[in-house]
């Protein structure tokens, strides 16, 4: 009897004590599934909240884009014609030239002002930019181009395809100073050879740079202005042209696009005559090796050239493969042509 009554209480025993453990590991259990979930809700949190605090990018005002006529460069006839500019960026020997036309002569002397380099081939881009914001305003008919000009940078440099950096700044910079104190002497626009004009390319510039405007303000000397403003005195330039790195290719445009203007007009120069014209400080031979090479390349946009040896003489061919007018200008008649 005994030994039923006391298995009868172990047996009782055993399940009151696993009731409390079921009851016990429940509650055990409970917090730490409330822990996890409040834990995996504070993460969700901090992870939106992540995503709120990460700065977000703010897109700045877009440029706008340069119009056909903001792209359309212009260079000036005459200045195309003699060896105005260096074709060396530190060329510090003057430059120069004479040719008989007809009674007279036209004469050429390009100096330096001590401590600079003569302007170059490449400094002359800012006036092919200045001169098209001239352009523009002829074409308009509304106003007289002001001799000085103020241009924003971003605008001169997008149009010249070269990047807005530290050494571009400077580069412009010393460029602008090069066309003021670049002095040239010339009987150009001299009809009976009584007089000569002496002048730089600028008469003065100023750059500014604050944070709410960055700007260069030209002025052009009398005699670049009044060359500018004339009549017929402007062709365009290929945008093209800004991305020659050779000098000598570059007069070799110039030299194609003043005298093979039509399109399918083809024109021939001795290459002596090339080297007169180009004003470099090369020895001939040198010169002729460089310039056999650029003709062979073929790549001057806008023109087929060709290398003709013809009676015991060495010719350069020019031929125009674009349709590329004179601008002549507030003429009614006359209409631009594009870049085909």
């Amino acid at each position: 009897m005994r030994e039923l009554l006391s298995l009868f209480l172990r047996k009782l025993l055993y399940k009151v004590d696993r009731k409390e453990y079921k009851y016990t590991h429940k509650l055990e259990e409970e917090p730490t599934r409330g822990e996890v979930s409040v834990q995996s809700e504070n993460l969700e949190i901090k992870k939106e909240k992540s995503k709120d605090l990460k700065p977000k990018k703010i897109k700045g005002p877009k440029l706008p884009e340069l119009s056909p006529q903001e792209r359309a460069a212009r260079d000036i006839t005459e200045m195309m014609e003699v060896p105005f500019l260096a074709l060396s960026k530190n060329r510090r020997a003057p430059i120069l030239y004479e040719k008989h036309d007809g009674p007279n002569m036209i004469k050429v002397k390009v100096s330096r002002h001590t401590g600079h380099f003569l302007a170059s081939i490449y400094d002359w881009d800012i006036v092919l930019f200045v001169a098209g914001k001239m352009q523009e305003i002829l074409n308009k008919k509304s106003d007289i181009p002001p001799r000085t000009m103020i241009i924003p940078r971003h605008e001169l440099l997008r149009a010249l395809k070269k990047h807005d950096g530290k050494t571009t700044r400077l580069e412009l910079k010393a460029a602008l100073s090069r066309l003021q104190l670049t002095g040239i002497e010339t009987t150009i626009r001299n009809e009976d050879g009584r007089y000569e004009a002496g002048f730089g390319f600028l008469d003065n510039w100023s750059y500014t740079e604050r944070k709410d405007i960055k700007e260069i303000r030209i002025t052009l000397s009398d005699w670049l202005y009044d060359g500018i403003c004339a009549k017929g005195a402007l062709l365009m330039v290929d945008q093209n042209y800004f991305s020659i790195t050779s000098a000598l290719k570059r007069f070799l445009y110039r030299t194609a696009r003043k005298h093979a203007g039509g399109h399918g007009k083809t024109w021939e120069f001795l290459i002596e005559t090339l080297y007169e014209k180009s004003g470099s400080e090369m020895e001939f031979r040198f010169f002729k090796r460089d310039l056999k090479a650029i003709i062979l390349q073929n790549d001057i946009p806008g023109y087929y050239l060709k290398w003709i040896e013809r009676d015991k003489k060495t010719f350069v061919s020019f031929k125009n493969l674009r349709k590329l007018p004179l601008l002549v200008n507030s003429d009614d008649d006359h209409q631009e042509e594009t870049f085909h």
